[in-house]
Protein backbone atom coordinates (compact mmCIF):
# COMPACT_ATOMS: atom_id res chain seq x y z
CA UNK A 1 0.00 0.00 0.00
CA UNK A 2 2.78 2.78 0.89
CA UNK A 3 4.47 1.45 -2.23
CA UNK A 4 1.04 2.27 -4.33
CA UNK A 5 0.59 5.30 -2.57
CA UNK A 6 4.18 6.83 -3.28
CA UNK A 7 4.11 5.74 -6.97
CA UNK A 8 0.48 7.75 -7.11
CA UNK A 9 1.84 10.92 -5.19
CA UNK A 10 5.12 10.39 -7.78
CA UNK A 11 2.95 10.26 -10.67
CA UNK A 12 0.95 13.20 -9.36
CA UNK A 13 4.01 15.12 -9.02
CA UNK A 14 5.34 14.48 -12.13
CA UNK A 15 1.90 15.56 -13.75
CA UNK A 16 2.29 18.83 -12.12
CA UNK A 17 5.34 19.07 -13.28
CA UNK A 18 5.03 18.49 -16.50
CA UNK A 19 1.91 20.51 -16.94
CA UNK A 20 4.37 23.59 -15.56
CA UNK A 21 6.82 22.89 -18.10
CA UNK A 22 4.14 22.68 -20.92
CA UNK A 23 2.93 26.32 -19.76
CA UNK A 24 6.38 27.48 -19.61
CA UNK A 25 7.54 26.21 -22.77
CA UNK A 26 4.60 27.22 -24.48
CA UNK A 27 5.36 30.64 -23.26
CA UNK A 28 8.99 30.43 -24.73
CA UNK A 29 7.72 28.99 -27.98
CA UNK A 30 5.75 32.11 -27.90
CA UNK A 31 9.16 34.00 -26.99
CA UNK A 32 10.79 32.86 -29.93
CA UNK A 33 8.47 33.21 -32.16
CA UNK A 34 7.79 36.96 -31.18
CA UNK A 35 11.65 37.42 -31.32
CA UNK A 36 11.78 35.68 -35.17
CA UNK A 37 8.95 37.81 -36.26
CA UNK A 38 10.46 40.95 -34.67
CA UNK A 39 12.58 41.91 -36.65
CA UNK A 40 10.61 42.07 -39.51
CA UNK A 41 8.37 44.51 -38.36
CA UNK A 42 8.62 46.11 -34.67
CA UNK A 43 12.63 46.11 -34.97
CA UNK A 44 13.58 46.53 -39.14
CA UNK A 45 10.37 48.58 -39.70
CA UNK A 46 11.42 51.46 -37.18
CA UNK A 47 14.61 51.79 -37.77
CA UNK A 48 14.92 51.41 -41.26
CA UNK A 49 13.15 55.28 -41.53
CA UNK A 50 14.94 57.66 -43.03
CA UNK A 51 16.49 60.01 -40.84
CA UNK A 52 14.53 62.78 -41.52
CA UNK A 53 11.17 60.64 -40.53
CA UNK A 54 12.92 59.21 -37.69
CA UNK A 55 13.62 63.40 -36.34
CA UNK A 56 10.06 64.14 -37.51
CA UNK A 57 8.31 60.97 -35.55
CA UNK A 58 10.83 61.67 -32.62
CA UNK A 59 10.00 65.57 -32.21
CA UNK A 60 6.01 64.20 -32.29
CA UNK A 61 6.62 61.76 -29.30
CA UNK A 62 8.43 65.20 -27.92
CA UNK A 63 5.22 66.51 -27.87
CA UNK A 64 3.42 64.00 -26.67
CA UNK A 65 5.18 64.21 -23.37
CA UNK A 66 5.38 67.52 -23.85
CA UNK A 67 1.10 67.68 -23.29
CA UNK A 68 1.84 65.12 -20.94
CA UNK A 69 3.62 67.89 -18.49
CA UNK A 70 1.32 70.93 -19.79
CA UNK A 71 -1.77 69.30 -18.63
CA UNK A 72 -0.19 69.27 -15.04
CA UNK A 73 1.64 72.36 -14.96
CA UNK A 74 -0.62 74.69 -16.52
CA UNK A 75 -3.73 74.00 -14.10
CA UNK A 76 -1.19 76.11 -11.76
CA UNK A 77 -2.21 79.18 -13.40
CA UNK A 78 -5.83 77.97 -14.25
CA UNK A 79 -6.83 76.77 -10.71
CA UNK A 80 -7.11 80.18 -8.79
CA UNK A 81 -9.83 81.09 -11.66
CA UNK A 82 -11.61 77.53 -11.80
CA UNK A 83 -11.99 77.36 -8.07
CA UNK A 84 -13.45 81.10 -7.48
CA UNK A 85 -15.92 80.18 -10.23
CA UNK A 86 -16.98 76.53 -9.22
CA UNK A 87 -16.63 77.01 -5.59
CA UNK A 88 -13.86 74.63 -5.27
CA UNK A 89 -12.48 74.99 -1.73
CA UNK A 90 -8.45 75.71 -1.16
CA UNK A 91 -8.19 71.94 0.60
CA UNK A 92 -9.96 70.58 -2.21
CA UNK A 93 -8.41 72.10 -5.62
CA UNK A 94 -5.42 69.67 -5.06
CA UNK A 95 -8.24 67.09 -6.65
CA UNK A 96 -7.59 69.22 -10.00
CA UNK A 97 -3.82 67.60 -10.05
CA UNK A 98 -4.23 64.42 -8.37
CA UNK A 99 -7.13 63.23 -10.56
CA UNK A 100 -5.16 63.27 -13.48
CA UNK A 101 -1.75 62.24 -11.50
CA UNK A 102 -3.87 59.06 -10.34
CA UNK A 103 -5.15 57.55 -12.88
CA UNK A 104 -2.44 58.31 -14.84
CA UNK A 105 0.31 56.49 -12.67
CA UNK A 106 -1.97 53.60 -11.98
CA UNK A 107 -2.80 52.52 -15.62
CA UNK A 108 0.84 52.78 -16.71
CA UNK A 109 1.61 49.66 -15.52
CA UNK A 110 -1.09 47.70 -18.31
CA UNK A 111 -0.01 50.35 -20.54
CA UNK A 112 3.86 49.40 -20.85
CA UNK A 113 2.09 45.66 -21.38
CA UNK A 114 -0.51 46.60 -24.00
CA UNK A 115 3.05 48.24 -25.41
CA UNK A 116 5.55 44.94 -25.56
CA UNK A 117 2.92 42.82 -26.38
CA UNK A 118 0.29 44.29 -29.11
CA UNK A 119 0.99 47.28 -31.65
CA UNK A 120 2.43 50.30 -29.75
CA UNK A 121 1.60 52.14 -32.56
CA UNK A 122 -2.39 52.35 -32.02
CA UNK A 123 -2.20 52.12 -28.66
CA UNK A 124 -0.83 55.42 -28.39
CA UNK A 125 -3.11 56.90 -31.02
CA UNK A 126 -5.90 55.49 -28.86
CA UNK A 127 -4.25 57.32 -25.82
CA UNK A 128 -4.04 60.51 -27.51
CA UNK A 129 -7.36 60.59 -29.09
CA UNK A 130 -9.20 59.83 -25.20
CA UNK A 131 -6.52 62.89 -24.02
CA UNK A 132 -8.31 64.80 -26.89
CA UNK A 133 -11.55 64.05 -26.52
CA UNK A 134 -11.76 64.36 -22.49
CA UNK A 135 -9.98 67.65 -22.49
CA UNK A 136 -12.55 69.01 -25.20
CA UNK A 137 -15.55 68.16 -22.93
CA UNK A 138 -13.34 69.47 -19.57
CA UNK A 139 -13.52 72.24 -21.44
CA UNK A 140 -17.04 73.05 -21.00
CA UNK A 141 -17.53 71.32 -17.66
CA UNK A 142 -18.41 74.08 -14.52
CA UNK A 143 -19.18 71.64 -11.91
CA UNK A 144 -16.56 70.80 -9.87
CA UNK A 145 -17.27 66.68 -10.10
CA UNK A 146 -17.27 66.53 -13.23
CA UNK A 147 -14.24 68.05 -14.13
CA UNK A 148 -12.50 66.52 -11.92
CA UNK A 149 -14.04 63.45 -12.89
CA UNK A 150 -12.55 64.12 -16.90
CA UNK A 151 -9.10 65.28 -15.46
CA UNK A 152 -8.86 61.67 -14.70
CA UNK A 153 -10.08 60.46 -17.89
CA UNK A 154 -7.24 62.63 -19.56
CA UNK A 155 -5.21 60.98 -17.40
CA UNK A 156 -6.09 57.84 -18.11
CA UNK A 157 -5.63 58.62 -22.01
CA UNK A 158 -1.88 59.85 -21.18
CA UNK A 159 -1.46 56.77 -19.65
CA UNK A 160 -1.70 55.02 -22.73
CA UNK A 161 0.74 57.43 -24.46
CA UNK A 162 4.08 57.21 -22.51
CA UNK A 163 5.26 53.83 -22.50
CA UNK A 164 4.22 53.17 -26.14
CA UNK A 165 6.20 56.83 -26.79
CA UNK A 166 9.25 55.21 -25.39
CA UNK A 167 9.06 51.64 -27.09
CA UNK A 168 8.90 53.12 -30.28
CA UNK A 169 11.94 55.51 -29.49
CA UNK A 170 14.03 52.29 -28.41
CA UNK A 171 13.06 50.52 -31.51
CA UNK A 172 13.64 53.43 -33.89
CA UNK A 173 17.03 53.82 -32.53
CA UNK A 174 18.88 50.52 -31.23
CA UNK A 175 22.20 51.95 -30.84
CA UNK A 176 23.18 52.66 -27.40
CA UNK A 177 24.49 56.22 -28.73
CA UNK A 178 21.40 57.35 -30.71
CA UNK A 179 19.04 55.73 -28.20
CA UNK A 180 21.12 57.97 -25.35
CA UNK A 181 20.61 61.37 -27.10
CA UNK A 182 16.97 60.32 -28.55
CA UNK A 183 15.76 59.79 -24.49
CA UNK A 184 17.74 62.91 -23.48
CA UNK A 185 15.82 64.73 -26.13
CA UNK A 186 12.49 63.19 -24.86
CA UNK A 187 12.94 63.53 -21.42
CA UNK A 188 14.23 67.40 -21.87
CA UNK A 189 11.04 68.01 -23.84
CA UNK A 190 8.73 66.88 -20.78
CA UNK A 191 11.03 68.96 -18.23
CA UNK A 192 10.51 71.98 -20.22
CA UNK A 193 6.61 71.41 -20.72
CA UNK A 194 6.45 71.78 -17.16
CA UNK A 195 7.43 75.65 -17.54
CA UNK A 196 6.28 76.53 -20.81
CA UNK A 197 2.69 74.48 -19.91
CA UNK A 198 2.62 77.38 -16.79
CA UNK A 199 3.43 79.82 -19.18
CA UNK A 200 0.60 79.44 -21.59
CA UNK A 201 -2.06 78.56 -18.71
CA UNK A 202 -1.23 81.82 -17.21
CA UNK A 203 -1.69 83.67 -20.78
CA UNK A 204 -5.06 82.12 -21.26
CA UNK A 205 -6.14 82.53 -17.68
CA UNK A 206 -4.89 86.63 -18.44
CA UNK A 207 -6.06 87.07 -21.95
CA UNK A 208 -8.94 84.91 -22.46
CA UNK A 209 -10.27 81.89 -19.98
CA UNK A 210 -9.50 78.85 -18.38
CA UNK A 211 -11.53 76.77 -20.61
CA UNK A 212 -9.11 77.03 -23.20
CA UNK A 213 -6.34 75.27 -20.97
CA UNK A 214 -8.43 72.24 -21.94
CA UNK A 215 -9.15 73.56 -25.54
CA UNK A 216 -5.45 73.48 -26.40
CA UNK A 217 -4.53 70.63 -25.34
CA UNK A 218 -7.53 68.50 -27.36
CA UNK A 219 -6.16 70.55 -30.30
CA UNK A 220 -2.46 69.63 -29.95
CA UNK A 221 -3.91 66.08 -28.89
CA UNK A 222 -5.73 66.09 -32.33
CA UNK A 223 -2.87 67.21 -34.11
CA UNK A 224 -0.04 64.91 -32.87
CA UNK A 225 -2.87 61.73 -33.35
CA UNK A 226 -2.97 62.63 -36.98
CA UNK A 227 0.95 62.60 -36.96
CA UNK A 228 1.52 59.51 -35.43
CA UNK A 229 -0.87 57.68 -37.96
CA UNK A 230 0.98 59.13 -40.48
CA UNK A 231 4.89 58.56 -39.49
CA UNK A 232 4.65 55.33 -37.90
CA UNK A 233 4.28 52.11 -39.98
CA UNK A 234 2.16 49.07 -39.33
CA UNK A 235 3.95 47.30 -37.06
CA UNK A 236 3.02 44.20 -34.95
CA UNK A 237 4.78 41.95 -32.16
CA UNK A 238 2.29 39.20 -33.78
CA UNK A 239 2.53 37.13 -37.05
CA UNK A 240 0.33 37.67 -40.03
CA UNK A 241 -1.05 34.21 -39.57
CA UNK A 242 -0.80 33.65 -35.68
CA UNK A 243 -2.39 30.79 -34.74
CA UNK A 244 -5.94 31.62 -32.14
CA UNK A 245 -3.83 29.45 -29.58
CA UNK A 246 -1.55 31.69 -30.03
CA UNK A 247 -3.40 34.79 -29.85
CA UNK A 248 -5.14 33.24 -26.63
CA UNK A 249 -1.71 32.74 -24.84
CA UNK A 250 -0.80 36.50 -25.60
CA UNK A 251 -3.85 37.77 -24.05
CA UNK A 252 -3.50 35.59 -21.02
CA UNK A 253 0.20 36.93 -20.93
CA UNK A 254 -1.36 40.61 -20.35
CA UNK A 255 -1.64 39.54 -16.61
CA UNK A 256 -5.16 40.78 -16.38
CA UNK A 257 -5.28 39.42 -12.59
CA UNK A 258 -1.98 40.92 -11.45
CA UNK A 259 -2.38 44.46 -13.63
CA UNK A 260 -6.02 44.95 -11.59
CA UNK A 261 -5.00 44.56 -8.55
CA UNK A 262 -1.57 47.13 -9.10
CA UNK A 263 -3.95 49.28 -10.62
CA UNK A 264 -6.31 49.03 -7.84
CA UNK A 265 -3.87 49.21 -4.93
CA UNK A 266 -1.77 52.62 -6.78
CA UNK A 267 -5.29 54.85 -7.19
CA UNK A 268 -6.26 54.36 -3.65
CA UNK A 269 -3.06 54.97 -2.13
CA UNK A 270 -2.05 58.07 -4.38
CA UNK A 271 -6.17 58.80 -2.84
CA UNK A 272 -4.54 58.38 0.45
CA UNK A 273 -1.90 60.47 0.34
CA UNK A 274 -3.82 63.40 -1.53
CA UNK A 275 -6.72 63.12 1.08
CA UNK A 276 -4.07 63.29 3.96
CA UNK A 277 -3.21 66.96 3.44
CA UNK A 278 -7.31 67.25 3.25
CA UNK A 279 -8.81 65.50 5.96
CA UNK A 280 -5.94 64.98 7.77
CA UNK A 281 -3.37 61.82 7.93
CA UNK A 282 -5.41 60.12 11.20
CA UNK A 283 -9.16 60.12 9.02
CA UNK A 284 -10.42 56.98 8.13
CA UNK A 285 -10.64 58.20 4.36
CA UNK A 286 -7.07 58.20 4.87
CA UNK A 287 -5.93 54.87 6.59
CA UNK A 288 -8.60 52.90 5.04
CA UNK A 289 -7.18 53.04 1.51
CA UNK A 290 -3.71 53.38 2.82
CA UNK A 291 -4.00 49.79 4.37
CA UNK A 292 -6.43 48.13 1.57
CA UNK A 293 -3.26 49.30 -1.14
CA UNK A 294 -0.61 47.74 1.15
CA UNK A 295 -2.43 44.72 0.95
CA UNK A 296 -3.00 44.98 -2.74
CA UNK A 297 0.57 45.46 -3.42
CA UNK A 298 1.83 42.46 -1.27
CA UNK A 299 -0.55 40.22 -2.92
CA UNK A 300 0.02 41.83 -6.43
CA UNK A 301 4.08 40.52 -5.84
CA UNK A 302 2.51 37.40 -4.33
CA UNK A 303 0.70 36.44 -8.00
CA UNK A 304 3.91 37.68 -10.24
CA UNK A 305 6.03 35.46 -8.10
CA UNK A 306 4.19 32.44 -8.83
CA UNK A 307 3.55 33.09 -12.71
CA UNK A 308 5.68 31.65 -15.21
CA UNK A 309 8.26 34.88 -15.68
CA UNK A 310 6.20 35.61 -19.33
CA UNK A 311 2.82 35.90 -18.54
CA UNK A 312 3.89 38.38 -15.16
CA UNK A 313 3.25 42.08 -15.94
CA UNK A 314 5.99 42.48 -13.54
CA UNK A 315 8.20 39.97 -14.07
CA UNK A 316 10.01 39.21 -10.40
CA UNK A 317 13.35 39.01 -13.04
CA UNK A 318 13.45 42.80 -13.34
CA UNK A 319 14.33 43.17 -9.64
CA UNK A 320 17.14 41.17 -10.27
CA UNK A 321 18.88 42.90 -13.11
CA UNK A 322 22.16 45.36 -11.38
CA UNK A 323 20.81 48.24 -10.67
CA UNK A 324 17.30 48.69 -11.18
CA UNK A 325 15.60 48.45 -7.66
CA UNK A 326 17.72 51.70 -7.39
CA UNK A 327 17.55 53.62 -10.05
CA UNK A 328 13.51 52.75 -9.59
CA UNK A 329 13.67 54.23 -6.09
CA UNK A 330 15.62 57.48 -6.79
CA UNK A 331 12.92 57.65 -10.11
CA UNK A 332 10.50 59.44 -7.29
CA UNK A 333 13.27 62.24 -6.83
CA UNK A 334 13.02 65.15 -9.75
CA UNK A 335 9.05 64.92 -10.34
CA UNK A 336 8.96 65.47 -6.38
CA UNK A 337 10.82 68.39 -6.25
CA UNK A 338 8.87 70.19 -9.60
CA UNK A 339 5.33 69.42 -8.51
CA UNK A 340 6.25 70.54 -4.71
CA UNK A 341 8.48 73.65 -5.77
CA UNK A 342 5.73 74.90 -8.19
CA UNK A 343 2.97 74.50 -5.54
CA UNK A 344 4.68 76.04 -2.58
CA UNK A 345 5.78 79.09 -4.65
CA UNK A 346 2.54 79.77 -6.99
CA UNK A 347 0.11 79.80 -3.99
CA UNK A 348 2.84 82.19 -2.17
CA UNK A 349 3.38 84.65 -5.49
CA UNK A 350 -0.50 84.55 -6.54
CA UNK A 351 -2.53 84.71 -3.35
CA UNK A 352 0.11 86.37 -0.89
CA UNK A 353 2.38 89.16 -2.73
CA UNK A 354 -0.55 90.25 -5.05
CA UNK A 355 1.30 89.22 -8.42
CA UNK A 356 -0.54 87.91 -11.87
CA UNK A 357 -0.77 84.65 -13.38
CA UNK A 358 1.56 86.36 -15.91
CA UNK A 359 4.27 87.83 -13.35
CA UNK A 360 4.35 84.49 -11.04
CA UNK A 361 5.06 82.33 -14.82
CA UNK A 362 7.64 85.02 -15.88
CA UNK A 363 9.20 84.57 -12.29
CA UNK A 364 9.05 80.04 -12.59
CA UNK A 365 11.10 80.77 -16.39
CA UNK A 366 14.99 79.98 -14.59
CA UNK A 367 13.18 76.42 -14.09
CA UNK A 368 12.57 76.03 -17.97
CA UNK A 369 16.11 78.08 -18.73
CA UNK A 370 17.79 75.85 -16.54
CA UNK A 371 16.84 72.55 -18.82
CA UNK A 372 18.51 73.91 -22.12
CA UNK A 373 22.59 73.59 -21.29
CA UNK A 374 21.41 70.36 -19.48
CA UNK A 375 20.12 68.43 -22.69
CA UNK A 376 23.54 68.97 -24.44
CA UNK A 377 25.77 68.82 -21.53
CA UNK A 378 24.02 65.53 -20.27
CA UNK A 379 24.48 63.43 -23.55
CA UNK A 380 28.30 64.39 -23.21
CA UNK A 381 28.56 63.64 -20.09
CA UNK A 382 26.47 60.26 -20.90
CA UNK A 383 29.29 59.48 -23.62
CA UNK A 384 32.38 60.04 -21.49
CA UNK A 385 31.41 59.16 -17.55
CA UNK A 386 29.89 56.38 -15.98
CA UNK A 387 26.32 56.95 -15.10
CA UNK A 388 26.20 56.67 -11.40
CA UNK A 389 28.35 59.46 -11.27
CA UNK A 390 26.54 61.51 -13.95
CA UNK A 391 23.12 60.87 -11.60
CA UNK A 392 25.17 61.79 -8.58
CA UNK A 393 26.34 65.35 -9.79
CA UNK A 394 22.44 65.48 -10.98
CA UNK A 395 21.68 64.76 -6.58
CA UNK A 396 24.33 67.29 -5.66
CA UNK A 397 23.36 70.42 -8.14
CA UNK A 398 19.77 69.66 -6.87
CA UNK A 399 20.82 69.51 -3.02
CA UNK A 400 22.85 72.52 -3.43
CA UNK A 401 19.90 74.49 -5.26
CA UNK A 402 17.02 73.14 -2.84
CA UNK A 403 19.24 74.44 -0.01
CA UNK A 404 18.56 77.76 -1.14
CA UNK A 405 14.94 78.00 -0.96
CA UNK A 406 13.67 77.72 2.54
CA UNK A 407 15.30 81.32 2.46
CA UNK A 408 13.20 83.14 0.30
CA UNK A 409 10.94 84.66 2.64
CA UNK A 410 10.49 88.15 0.77
CA UNK A 411 10.07 89.63 -2.90
CA UNK A 412 13.77 90.85 -2.32
CA UNK A 413 14.79 87.39 -1.62
CA UNK A 414 14.08 86.07 -4.88
CA UNK A 415 16.99 87.16 -6.96
CA UNK A 416 19.81 85.61 -4.41
CA UNK A 417 17.93 82.61 -3.30
CA UNK A 418 15.11 81.67 -6.02
CA UNK A 419 16.69 82.39 -8.88
CA UNK A 420 19.82 80.48 -8.29
CA UNK A 421 18.08 77.80 -6.54
CA UNK A 422 15.73 77.03 -9.46
CA UNK A 423 18.64 76.75 -12.01
CA UNK A 424 21.09 74.68 -9.67
CA UNK A 425 17.60 72.71 -8.72
CA UNK A 426 15.90 72.07 -12.39
CA UNK A 427 19.47 71.44 -13.91
CA UNK A 428 19.93 68.34 -11.14
CA UNK A 429 16.41 67.16 -11.47
CA UNK A 430 16.64 67.19 -15.18
CA UNK A 431 19.91 65.85 -15.16
CA UNK A 432 18.47 62.81 -12.89
CA UNK A 433 15.59 62.56 -15.12
CA UNK A 434 17.23 61.93 -18.28
CA UNK A 435 19.98 59.91 -17.19
CA UNK A 436 18.38 57.18 -15.06
CA UNK A 437 15.62 56.74 -17.32
CA UNK A 438 18.87 55.72 -20.42
CA UNK A 439 20.51 53.95 -17.65
CA UNK A 440 17.27 51.68 -16.90
CA UNK A 441 16.97 51.27 -20.61
CA UNK A 442 20.50 50.31 -20.54
CA UNK A 443 20.12 47.76 -18.43
CA UNK A 444 16.84 45.85 -19.53
CA UNK A 445 16.74 43.88 -22.92
CA UNK A 446 15.06 46.22 -25.17
CA UNK A 447 11.82 43.45 -25.43
CA UNK A 448 10.46 45.31 -22.21
CA UNK A 449 11.32 48.65 -22.98
CA UNK A 450 7.67 49.28 -22.80
CA UNK A 451 7.46 47.69 -19.23
CA UNK A 452 10.63 49.36 -18.29
CA UNK A 453 8.93 52.98 -19.55
CA UNK A 454 5.63 52.46 -17.27
CA UNK A 455 7.63 51.21 -13.77
CA UNK A 456 9.57 54.48 -14.69
CA UNK A 457 6.88 57.14 -15.26
CA UNK A 458 4.71 55.41 -12.77
CA UNK A 459 7.19 56.09 -10.11
CA UNK A 460 7.73 59.78 -11.45
CA UNK A 461 4.25 60.38 -11.05
CA UNK A 462 4.17 59.00 -7.68
CA UNK A 463 6.80 61.23 -6.87
CA UNK A 464 4.86 64.23 -7.93
CA UNK A 465 1.74 62.93 -6.33
CA UNK A 466 3.47 62.20 -3.10
CA UNK A 467 5.52 65.57 -3.29
CA UNK A 468 2.36 67.72 -3.04
CA UNK A 469 0.48 66.09 -0.62
CA UNK A 470 3.34 65.73 1.84
CA UNK A 471 4.57 69.49 1.68
CA UNK A 472 1.25 71.01 1.70
CA UNK A 473 -0.15 68.40 4.85
CA UNK A 474 3.39 69.80 6.67
CA UNK A 475 2.79 73.46 5.31
CA UNK A 476 -1.02 72.94 6.90
CA UNK A 477 0.26 71.78 9.90
CA UNK A 478 3.15 74.78 10.65
CA UNK A 479 1.36 77.18 9.57
CA UNK A 480 -2.03 76.92 12.00
CA UNK A 481 0.42 77.92 14.53
CA UNK A 482 3.26 79.36 13.09
CA UNK A 483 2.54 82.74 10.44
CA UNK A 484 -0.80 81.82 9.13
CA UNK A 485 -1.75 81.02 5.47
CA UNK A 486 0.30 84.27 4.25
CA UNK A 487 3.28 83.13 6.55
CA UNK A 488 6.61 81.52 5.12
CA UNK A 489 7.12 79.53 7.90
CA UNK A 490 5.14 76.33 6.63
CA UNK A 491 6.63 76.56 3.22
CA UNK A 492 9.66 76.26 4.29
CA UNK A 493 8.86 73.47 6.46
CA UNK A 494 7.71 72.02 3.11
CA UNK A 495 11.05 72.86 1.24
CA UNK A 496 13.34 71.78 4.20
CA UNK A 497 11.16 68.11 4.24
CA UNK A 498 12.31 68.11 0.27
CA UNK A 499 16.00 69.10 1.31
CA UNK A 500 15.58 65.92 3.78
CA UNK A 501 14.81 63.81 1.08
CA UNK A 502 16.95 64.45 -1.19
CA UNK A 503 20.08 64.30 0.60
CA UNK A 504 18.40 60.56 1.68
CA UNK A 505 17.71 59.64 -1.82
CA UNK A 506 21.54 60.80 -2.18
CA UNK A 507 23.24 58.76 0.00
CA UNK A 508 21.23 56.08 -0.61
CA UNK A 509 22.23 56.00 -4.29
CA UNK A 510 25.89 56.44 -3.66
CA UNK A 511 26.00 53.53 -1.48
CA UNK A 512 23.74 51.08 -3.52
CA UNK A 513 24.24 51.86 -7.09
CA UNK A 514 26.87 50.15 -8.73
CA UNK A 515 29.46 51.58 -10.57
CA UNK A 516 28.77 49.28 -13.60
CA UNK A 517 26.67 51.25 -16.43
CA UNK A 518 28.12 53.34 -18.44
CA UNK A 519 29.65 55.54 -20.54
CA UNK A 520 27.22 54.98 -23.16
CA UNK A 521 29.21 53.64 -26.03
CA UNK A 522 28.47 54.45 -29.89
CA UNK A 523 29.95 51.39 -30.96
CA UNK A 524 28.11 48.81 -29.21
CA UNK A 525 25.77 46.26 -31.25
CA UNK A 526 22.59 47.59 -32.75
CA UNK A 527 20.41 44.90 -31.24
CA UNK A 528 21.77 44.32 -27.91
CA UNK A 529 21.43 40.82 -26.52
CA UNK A 530 19.12 40.24 -22.91
CA UNK A 531 21.09 41.68 -20.05
CA UNK A 532 22.60 39.25 -17.91
CA UNK A 533 20.53 38.76 -14.61
CA UNK A 534 22.51 39.31 -11.39
CA UNK A 535 21.31 38.70 -7.62
CA UNK A 536 20.74 41.80 -5.53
Amino acid sequence: MASTKENIESRHGLHTQLSDDVVDQSAKSIDRLETAQAPASAFDALNDLSGSRKLALLAVLCFALFLDTFNNSSLFAAIPPIALQLNIPTSQSAWLLSAYQLTFAALLLVSGRLSDLYNPKWVFVTGAVMMGIFALIAGFMRSKILLILFRAFMGAGGALTMPSALHLIVHMYPNPAEQAKAVAAFGGMGAIGIVVGLIIGALFVSYASWPWVFYFSAIVSTVITALIVSLVPNISHSGPSESRSARLLRFRRLDLVGVSAFTVALILFIFAVTSGSIDGWGSAAVIAPLVISAFLLLAFFLWEARLPESHAALPPKMWRYENFTILVAISLVPFMWWGSVFLLFSWLWEPVYGWSAIDTAVHFLPIGLGIFPVLPLSAGLQSKLPLKWVILLGHLLLLAGTLLLPFANSKERYWPFVLPGFLLGTAGAALIYTTTNIALLAITPPEVSGIVSAVFTCVLQTGAALGVAIVTSIQTSVQISHGGPDGFQGRAAGLWFLVAFIATMTILFTVFMKNTVGPVDPNAPQNPKETPEKES
